[in-house]
């Protein structure tokens, strides 16, 4: 339902998606920001063969502490690494997480703080692995929080249903099986085999609804319960509080310079090609702004501003997805195979890979300086989301015009702009300014895993409204070779500018 360009309708503040996404990211945000708390479910686990193949590099890692903790007179922490390493030569799991809890224990009565923190860490590291069991996932307590969170997700999407005037019901219908699959999605991305290629969350949500709509199919009843755009709205707002205005002075003018070309070159590359293709200029600028800016929020934003066909955004959304994994994982490769700079990878990476997680495991793998800059450069890209989003409304609300329309009148602009878009802004400044740093931190620590949660909901959601039957057809394939065509532009030119950059060939090479 849309709003009225020649007067105000104030209906769509509670009957639109867009506004009631904004409402439902305040409220969660104002819940925490009142002092209140949720412990969401753990779902890390190491499988037994896995954690036994582990030992022998524990054994190494607590051996060094011990001759350290002798060397520097820490009799306390010495006998608990023997202790630890005896539990490891015995290889009983559960022996090996009470040694480490005590090891740890000993760890922080150190005085030498450096030591304290390496030893610590050792410690900490073997007893979260010995004691991250599938048993553990799915015991009563952690089950308890799941079902928690689900009546929490539950009730927050009802209310927003019944205030839109769809059907409650049917919704309630099927959002079980969609939670449910979200979690199994949780618990396959949280293994450590897993975790260690980088196959995040978001990746895996897609993949279980890509092989149900591609295989058995979904059902009608089930449909009802697939509200992409309303759950990845909420997550998006969510975002508003741990994207801050002060990271936009800790990303530097290096951060924000590349950003900026990137965008504008391939922004415009993707509409000149998309045109050439015969694309629309609804498609080409919502495919544009998820190549060139960040992927799904972005595309998300484009969609709502220039008030795309949802199929177009949901089609860009599921290329984003699906290019983003092999970028992911080769990127990093091959930054390590040529030598690049840690800072000229990660911008990079930073720059063309289109979803935070994807740049964060990307980074993960190329290494810790690598990430720094990735995620400094994605957030640059991130912060223009809205800046990019009010450029497309007026354009579009301009080309209404040229194509004989009437006049684009403010409201008309207003109307395009994307609600959700000015919720992420709300919350951004109010937890820049507004709370204190440790209240910003301590509620944004939270909110990031109930984030987490809503994008989870919102790939799961894609992967089941999309076949690759559509995906090829649609458009005559011509949306996926533009984007490809796009990433593969991406690709080269953000690379040149991050060696020009980052590389210290026209700057000196910057510290992160």
């Amino acid at each position: 339902m849309g709003e009225n360009s020649k007067g105000i309708n104030w209906s769509v503040l509670w009957k639109s998606d867009d506004w009631m996404s904004v409402w439902i990211g305040f409220f969660i945000l104002i819940f925490f920001l009142a002092g209140m708390t949720m412990s969401l479910p753990g779902w890390k686990w190491v499988g037994d063969g896995s954690f036994q193949d582990k030992i022998a590099g524990y054994a190494k890692k607590v051996d060094s502490v011990a001759k350290d903790a002798e060397a520097k007179g820490e009799t306390a922490l010495k006998d608990q690494a023997t202790a630890l390493k005896a539990a490891l030569d015995a290889k009983d799991r559960k022996a090996i997480g009470a040694a480490a809890g005590k090891m740890e224990a000993a760890a922080k009565e150190v005085k030498d703080k450096d030591f304290q923190k390496k030893s610590a860490k050792v410690a900490s590291d073997i007893k979260g692995d010995a004691g991250a069991t599938v048993a553990k996932v799915f015991s009563g307590d952690n089950l308890m929080k799941a079902l928690y969170l689900f009546i929490g997700f539950a009730i927050l999407c009802v209310i927003g249903m019944a205030f839109m005037g769809m059907p409650v019901g049917k919704f309630m219908a099927g959002f079980p099986i969609i939670f449910i699959l979200s979690a199994l999605a949780y618990f396959v991305s949280e293994n450590d085999i897993v975790k260690y290629y980088g196959l995040e969350v978001v990746f895996w949500s897609l993949i279980f609804g890509l092989l149900i709509s591609n295989t058995v199919g979904v059902p009608d009843w089930l449909k009802t319960a697939l509200k992409t755009e309303y759950f990845i709205k909420i997550g998006l707002v969510l975002l508003g509080a741990e994207v801050l205005f002060g990271t936009i002075a800790k990303v530097g003018a290096y951060g924000m310079v590349q950003s900026i070309l990137v965008i504008g070159g391939i922004f415009y590359f993707t509409i000149w090609f998309a045109r050439k293709v015969g694309l629309d200029d609804e498609f080409a600028a919502i495919l544009g702004s998820a190549v060139s800016i960040c992927g799904v929020s972005a595309a998300i934003a484009a969609g709502g501003a220039v008030k795309g066909d949802s199929k177009k955004v949901s089609h860009t959304i599921s290329l984003v997805l699906l290019c983003a994994i092999p970028m992911l994982i080769l990127e990093p490769i091959i930054a390590k195979a040529v030598g690049m700079l840690p800072g000229v990878t990660g911008a990079w990476i930073g720059g063309t890979i289109d979803t935070t997680g994807a740049v964060v495991a990307a980074g993960a793998i190329a290494g810790p300086e690598a990430m720094a800059v990735a995620v400094v450069v994605k957030m640059a890209q991130n912060v223009l989301i809205g800046v990019a989003a009010f450029l497309l409304a007026i354009w579009f609300a301009f080309k209404g015009q040229s194509a004989g329309g009437e006049k684009p009148s403010l409201m008309e602009i207003w109307t395009r702009f994307p609600k959700f878009v000015l919720g992420f802004i709300v919350a951004s400044i109010v937890f820049s300014f507004f709370i204190t740093e440790a209240q910003a931190k301590s509620v944004a620590g939270v909110t990031a895993g109930l984030r987490g949660w809503w994008f989870t909901l919102a790939f799961l959601c894609i992967g089941l409204e999309t076949k690759f039957k559509e995906l090829i057809q649609m458009g005559g394939g011509k949306p996926a070779l533009v984007f490809l065509t796009a990433q593969g532009v991406n690709i080269i030119w953000t690379l040149i500018l991050s060696y020009l950059i980052f590389g210290g060939i026209l700057f000196p090479v910057p510290t992160f």
